[in-house]
């Protein structure tokens, strides 16, 4: 017993002198508590809905006031053309379209039926399901209205029912490997790739190489891209791996340019590298750099719109994520190999990436100090 007590005792002092990782084991669970259960909120919001309305109507009027008094949706466009409505769904500017015929009121009151064409953006299935799931919840509630209304024993009209026609765009099946699998091989990368670069110097600070690098000739910039360039290689063969087992398993084949999508993965792993490699700068030993690169990937993969939208979110956390890299990466491969985007609908993701990964990386090089300290 004494000999474990001497064991103790030297591991807990040893642990009290790593200032860092203490700092990380108490600090980095109350932030991430403060910040993800706020994001991560699984109930949809700020659904962005077009309407197009045929009829004009006092009906059709009761059932948008309906709609968008719920609090679940937000009115991008009301007009009368579908094609305009349409292209908000192309531009991910629109996430359903809710078509009201023309004698949408005539039909109810005369017939007793009338169908309403649903136009889902299923490019993230998440908001698609809940956000579609709300808007036939309200159908049927405004249903039930129209027919408590029309009960009279005076009434020789058929009561009314509301069917809806749903089309799932870009996934009509709403298959969720489709749109779960691409997210989760950027998720990985993320991970993968995030934690080696954040290891590399301080690998090198362990085993006492940097003090022989210091004294070398070699100039920092291209000691940095020496250690960045082999894990960039190594992050695009695992993305590639990633793909064919997309393909392989779960019949993904995307439909978009194979070229844009690697040339946005070899930006992404340039500014994601860098951010590595910042870490490393800043850490002494290969713990303190895993722990902060968990802290940070757990907060990008949760806040990164994979598991909920990020329209969901308060506006606080929204403005964070145009900071997160791993979250345009998420939104480019599902535009890419779902949707068939071009050059044009990545550009924005494209410049916000590139410039993280400049800032990322020239802070790393100013950062690394070539003399020993």
């Amino acid at each position: 017993m004494r000999v474990l007590f001497y064991i103790l005792q030297k591991e807990f002092l040893q642990l009290s002198r790593n200032r860092a990782v203490l700092r990380m084991l108490f600090m980095s669970p109350v932030i991430q508590l403060l910040i993800l259960p706020m994001a991560a909120n699984y109930e949809v919001k700020n659904v962005n809905l077009a309407i197009v309305d045929h009829d004009r109507s006092s009906y059709s009027q009761r059932f948008v006031a309906k709609v968008l008094s719920s609090g679940y949706f937000k009115l991008a466009d009301f007009g009368s053309d579908y094609n305009q409505a349409f292209t908000l769904i192309e531009k991910d500017k629109a996430d359903i379209i809710v078509e009201i015929p023309a004698g949408f009121e005539r039909n109810l009151l005369r017939e007793g039926n009338q169908k309403l064409l649903l136009a889902v953006n299923a490019i993230n299935g998440v908001k698609a399901l809940m956000g579609s799931g709300y808007l036939n919840a309200i159908i049927v509630d405004f249903n039930n209205e129209l027919r408590s209304e029309l009960t009279a024993p005076q009434s020789l009209n058929p009561l009314p029912v509301i069917e809806t026609n749903p089309y799932y765009w870009y996934n009509p099946n709403m298959t969720y490997p489709w749109f779960m699998v691409p997210g989760i091989l950027v998720m990985l990368l993320t991970l993968v790739s995030g934690n080696m670069a954040s290891t590399n110097i301080v690998k090198e600070k362990e085993i006492g190489t940097i003090e022989q690098i210091n004294v070398t000739p070699i100039k920092k910039q291209y000691f940095i891209l020496g250690k960045l360039i082999p894990f960039w290689v190594l992050g695009i063969v695992i993305f590639s791996i990633g793909l064919l087992v997309a393909r392989v398993v779960y019949g993904i084949v995307p439909l978009g340019n194979l070229g844009l999508l690697y040339l946005f993965l070899a930006i992404y792993l340039f500014a994601l590298l860098g951010f590595g490699l910042l870490i490393s700068t800043y850490s002494e030993t290969q713990q303190q750099a895993h722990s902060l690169t968990f802290f940070f990937v757990m907060i990008f993969n949760m806040m990164s719109g994979l598991y909920t939208p990020i329209d969901s979110m308060p506006h606080w956390a929204q403005d964070i994520t145009y900071f997160i890299p791993i979250k345009y990466f998420v939104e480019v491969i599902r535009m890419i190999v779902l949707k068939g985007s071009t050059f044009h609908d990545i550009l924005f993701h494209l410049g916000a990436v590139l410039a993280m990964g400049i800032v990322l990386n020239t802070w790393a090089i100013f950062n690394y100090q070539k003399t020993s300290r």
